[in-house]
């Protein structure tokens, strides 16, 4: 017999925060708004179920937040190009839709001039 225990609530929120962040934060740096809503269409990242265990929602976490540091990164480096792969397939394996490589974000980076995104997170709110 084997115990195995549950994902948590706060664990499927942390994970739909994450995704959040590369929407509003990532994206729009490699990509135009137009390539984010066709993300959003495809259900990239869209998790359709619930994780069965805690394992499986903290491998998740952990592999979008390696993501994210990735691509955070001033410059990218090849030398990240494997790490970054195989948390994708990662992702992939646990149902979450991630159909690039390291080398779309390699070619988005050097194509994509710095605009406003409708995805972004705003600088400075209106407080009413």
């Amino acid at each position: 017999m084997k115990i195995v225990f549950a994902s948590t609530p706060s664990q499927e929120e942390e994970i739909n925060g994450l995704v959040r962040y590369i929407y509003s934060n990532i994206f729009p740096v490699y990509f135009t708004d137009e390539e984010i809503c066709e993300f959003e269409n495809l259900k990239v990242l869209h998790a359709s179920e619930d994780f069965n265990t805690l394992k499986d929602a903290f491998q998740v976490m952990t592999s979008i937040q390696t993501l994210i540091s990735i691509l955070e990164a001033a410059e990218l480096d090849i030398q990240y190009s494997l790490l970054f792969d195989k948390n994708v397939e990662t992702l992939n394996e646990f149902g979450l839709f991630f159909p690039f490589n390291y080398e779309h974000f390699e070619q988005a980076k050097g194509l994509r001039p710095s605009m406003l995104s409708i995805y972004a997170k705003a600088d400075n709110e209106l407080l009413v």
